[in-house]
Parts: C-alpha cells; structure tokens; sequence
C-alpha cells in the first residue's frame, strides 16, 4: 500500500461509530508523514481543490475526509452534529496512523482540529493549520454563511440554477463554466432537483452554538507548530480575532491571503497551497534538526 499515488485518490473509510462510517480520499504513499484535511461545514472533501494532490506531489500522506452528515459520509443516525462528535470522530481517525498527522481544517474542520490537538493532555497531530477560523469571529459573517445555507431548502432544479446562487453568495470569484466540481458538493433526489450534499439536521442550534472561551483555551493549549491562514477579503475572521487568536498563541505563524474570502483554499487555491506547504516544509525540516 506504500506506492506513490499522486495521480487519483484512493477512497479509504473510518468506522467511528457502530452505524456512522466517514468516507475520505487518500494521496500520495500511505508510509509518508500524513496530513489530515477537514472541510468547513456544508463544504465536502472536494472543497480543497488540487491541494491533496500537491501535497502527495511533496511528500506528504494527504487524506482529504468528508465530516459526518457531509458528503459521502453517513449522516448521523442521531442527529448529533455537536462539536464534540466531530472532536470524537477525529480522535478515532487518527487511532489508524502510527505517525501523528498535521491537521488542516477550514472553519468547521478548523474548530475541530483546534479543540482535539489544544484540549489533548499529549499533542496528537504533529503541526496545525487553521483556515480561517479563530475562536471568536465575526457574527455577521457567520449569520451571511447560515443564510446561504438555509436559504434553498428545496434545491435547485439544475446545475445552472445552483451555480447561479453561489455565484450570488461568492460575487468576488468567478462564475465556473465546468459545474462538475459544483456537482460534487449537490446530491440529485428522487424528484430530480439538486440539493446540498450534507444532512439539513446539521443547522440544529445546538450544533451551531459556539464557545469562544472554551475555544480560545484550546488555542492556548497549543504547543505544536502552528499556521493561522486568513482570507484578507474575510467577513468571518477579522484582523481583530485574528490579533487575539495570535496573542494566545505566540509561536503560531500567520498569513493573511489577498483576495481570499472566508474559503480561502477554494478563493485562491495556489497562494494556500503555496503558505501551506512553505510551513510545512518548517514543520518537516525540524524533525530532522
């Protein structure tokens, strides 16, 4: 299983619970040090664009995974999308690798990631990044991304009428000719409309209850590598959160993406994969120190 495996992905599954299965796309030679991709919520592994791949490119284990209730992945046959299931189901993920893995996560993904490494007694990762997100945020930003979530709860008759609506919600990106990668992140039901590919029960209000305190102690219980990637155009983490995410965590580096918004891989996938692999090689060149 150790070849090299940049040009498709390998889909791969984690049982992290007795009727819940995640579904999750593998690059590059499984015996490599590995990252851990974590989207942001109603976002699916596909959200990461070409980064797995370029990171197989660069030596890495990339394993790109769609979060419970999102994707491929089952949805949770209790409706439970807390922010601790999400905390439980990577704790069992990372139980399948020898190697403590870096771990990428995007809003969501990123809460996770900071709340399993910065409440772990012992680090668990070896390196973490997070793509914008930080303990406290922008409320209005936030509100702008429920809103774009909830708005169309009856889909969408065709690809054209969904690419429209993002295209509304994301007016700094440009409109995608090819909808196929649009396609990935919609699921055609059984009366031909196009829905979001993730479970509706994942907008529950406790699910989208934040704790900035408990938050901000995770980041100060970091002592791993860290990488804080911010969206320059973001409405979600300002300059401000930003500020005091890094007081919290001095030794976190911080890059701020022009032209980037709150998705910022999806935004401007090439100067993320390039901050994300500049640190990354930081983070690999001190282990042999």
């Amino acid at each position: 299983m150790a070849g090299h495996n940049t040009g498709s992905p390998q889909k791969i599954h984690y049982q992290v619970e007795t009727q819940l299965r995640l579904t999750a796309d593998a690059w590059g030679a499984s015996d490599a040090p590995p990252v851990l991709l974590l989207h942001g919520g109603g976002q699916t592994r596909y959200a990461w664009g070409g980064t797995a791949r370029t990171l197989a490119e660069q030596g890495w284990y990339a394993v790109s995974i769609d979060l419970r209730g999102h994707g491929d992945s089952d949805w949770a046959p209790d409706g439970n999308y807390n922010i601790d299931a999400y905390v439980a189901d990577l704790h069992k993920i990372l139980g399948h690798f020898s190697q403590r893995p870096v771990l990428i996560g995007a809003s969501l993904g990123g809460m996770t990631s900071l709340l399993t490494e910065g409440e772990s007694a012992e680090p668990v990762s070896s390196a973490v990044v997070l793509v914008d997100i930080t303990p406290r945020v922008e409320q209005e930003g936030v509100d702008r991304i429920r809103a774009f979530m909830t708005g169309r709860p009856n889909g969408f008759a065709d690809l054209e009428e969904a690419a429209d609506y993002v295209a509304a919600y994301l007016p700094h990106r440009p409109r995608p000719k090819n909808l196929s990668g649009l396609e990935k992140n919609l699921r055609k039901g059984e009366d031909g409309r196009y829905r979001w590919h993730w479970d509706p029960q994942m907008l529950s209000p406790a699910r989208l209850r934040r704790d900035p305190e408990r938050m901000l102690a995770a980041a100060r219980g970091l002592t791993v590598p860290t990488l804080l990637v911010r969206g320059k155009i973001s409405d979600v983490v300002s300059e401000e959160t930003a500020d005091e995410f890094r007081h919290a965590v001095p030794h976190a580096q911080y890059v701020d993406v022009s032209g980037a918004g709150h998705m910022v891989a999806g935004d401007q996938n090439d100067a993320f994969g390039l901050a994300v692999l500049d640190f990354l090689a930081g983070v690999k060149a001190s282990w042999t120190k």
